[in-house]
């Protein structure tokens, strides 16, 4: 332990700075004092039983005495401190992976223990957020190789837990993103399971979009779940849709996306190294991934998306999976909801075979579930998608999907936000461009996915003739305020829908 006059008095302050350790300190505080602390240092902070790596921030008011500490939440949390517990302060040493960051940095090549000594240092938390936006700058750029890449990717692996299913086959697919109302894999799920493959789904919540898998899915189960109730779900009904946070499979990636957001970077092999790392951690030995292609998708163009499905098939077969890399149309949002509820609601019409049902969603659905049976070598090249047809049809994926839902703890009806207001055609003239961007950033300002039932119910599709004052779209919100809000966006943005 640090000498006595490094000691001082834990304070509940209760302020929440997402994944970043912060450290709250008077100025006339005598640690900082003698030790010479600055506004924004790093220091190490430690009680009886553990430690971890702050930044400081110092005080000059009366919310914290002389003689006392505050930590952010997420620093309390991983000290497992209360009120008037001792802690220790003191300098923190150097952080000897951050020499590899700077060799990166000036476009050195690092080797599998350079980046594994990063990623255990990150998921240590010894990393700032100034550290990680270094790091991922970094690598950002083309600046991977394929070797590169694959020891990324084996390092984040290694850095969680790894499941293990005692299973021949454990499927999964991925979707690279950018398609507003792209909820392919719960139908996915529910098909290949039905079907009688496992797939364990584990799935992240929306980093810049109105929803991610998991978001939609906690409309209508629960999705929060520990490993062994992952385990559980998956041994009795084959798969399981859950948030991947709670499980700790390649925990740096939930970190490092974080930043990544922030940054609005999509570095391609950090890309690629959270995908597969997340998978293979998940216990998968056969993947599928969607790579929607479209000028306003994630992926922009054809020779991208043909470059990353080499990459990523060739990383798979580094780290032991079998990758199949399927490349679609990403010039639209599919479906029509965009938005936890909305999204929802979609799936639903998909699985009861309803006659409203969203046909470009459940043809992607049936697409890529039919890749993956086949990919399991279950059925003859080109009969997958047919399969998976049958069991849609026959009822026996919603009865799978129900059956997971409860498994999973409930399985709750979708309820339509209460605000809504009809947005119609201002001309008459032919569909040419829906611009995925900034539609998802639409329903995004009107509280999705923070509102789970806020977003839009979209219409139309490319190509389709429109007459003036044909509805569009409908917007809806949890409160008035927040339609108003994004309405003022919408007003702003006549692009949003281009008709000519």
């Amino acid at each position: 332990m640090e000498q006595h006059s490094n000691i001082l008095k834990y304070k509940h302050l209760g302020i929440y700075t997402q994944n970043e350790n912060v450290v709250y300190m008077r100025e006339d505080c005598h640690v900082c004092i003698s030790e010479g602390f600055e506004a924004l240092t790093r220091i190490r902070i430690s009680n009886a039983s553990t430690s971890i790596v702050a930044s400081l921030n110092v005080l000059n008011s009366d919310i914290l005495l002389p003689n006392e500490i505050g930590l952010s939440d997420a620093a309390a949390k991983k000290l497992n401190v209360s009120d008037n517990d001792t802690l220790y302060v003191s300098h923190l040493e150097p952080i000897e992976s951050l020499s590899h960051v700077r060799a990166k940095i000036y476009n050195q090549k690092l080797d599998y223990n350079a980046y594994n000594q990063i990623i255990t240092d990150i998921v240590e938390g010894d990393y700032s957020n100034i550290h990680l936006s270094a790091f991922i700058t970094a690598c950002a750029g083309d600046r991977m190789d394929i070797d590169e890449i694959s020891d990324l990717t084996k390092a984040m692996i290694a850095s969680g837990k790894q499941l293990n299913w005692n299973k021949e086959i454990v499927v999964d697919k991925h979707c690279i993103g950018g398609l507003p109302g792209n909820r392919t894999t719960p139908l996915v799920v529910a098909i290949v399971a039905a079907y009688g493959l496992t797939m364990p789904k584990t799935s992240s919540r929306a980093i810049t979009s109105p929803a991610g898998t998991a978001d939609t899915m906690e409309v209508l189960t629960n999705v929060t779940l520990s490993s062994e109730e992952i385990t559980a779900v998956v041994e009795k009904e084959g798969g399981c849709f859950v948030w991947g946070g709670t499980a700790q499979l390649s925990p740096a990636d939930d970190v490092l996306i974080k930043i990544e957001k922030a940054l609005d970077i999509d570095s391609e092999g950090q890309l690629i190294a959270s995908v597969l790392s997340k998978k293979s951690a998940a216990g998968s030995t056969h993947v599928v991934i969607d790579i929607p292609v479209g000028e306003t998708a994630k992926v922009r163009s054809s020779e991208m998306a043909e470059k990353l499905k080499n990459h990523m098939e060739t990383v798979g077969n580094s780290v032991g999976l079998n990758v199949k890399v399927v490349i679609t149309d990403g010039t639209q949002p599919v479906g029509r909801g965009i938005g936890p509820t909305l999204e929802a609601i979609d799936i639903l019409k998909v699985l009861q075979n309803e006659a409203d049902a969203p046909i470009d969603l459940m043809e992607r659905a049936l697409l890529l579930a039919g890749e993956l049976i086949e990919l399991s070598g279950k059925v003859e090249k080109g009969k997958g998608t047919e399969t998976a047809k049958e069991v849609l049809t026959s009822g026996q994926a919603y009865e799978k999907f129900l059956a997971i839902c409860k498994a999973q703890g409930r399985f709750s009806k979708p309820v339509l936000a209460p605000y809504k207001i009809e947005i119609r055609a201002e001309k008459s003239g032919s569909l040419k461009r829906i611009d995925n961007r900034k539609i998802a950033k639409l329903a995004k300002l009107s509280g999705a996915p923070q509102s789970k039932s806020a977003g839009i119910l979209l219409n139309v599709h490319l190509d389709e003739k429109i007459e003036k004052d044909d509805l569009l779209f409908t917007l809806f919100a949890e409160s008035q305020g927040e339609l108003n809000y994004a309405l003022e966006y919408k007003n702003s943005h006549n692009d949003i829908i281009t008709i000519k």
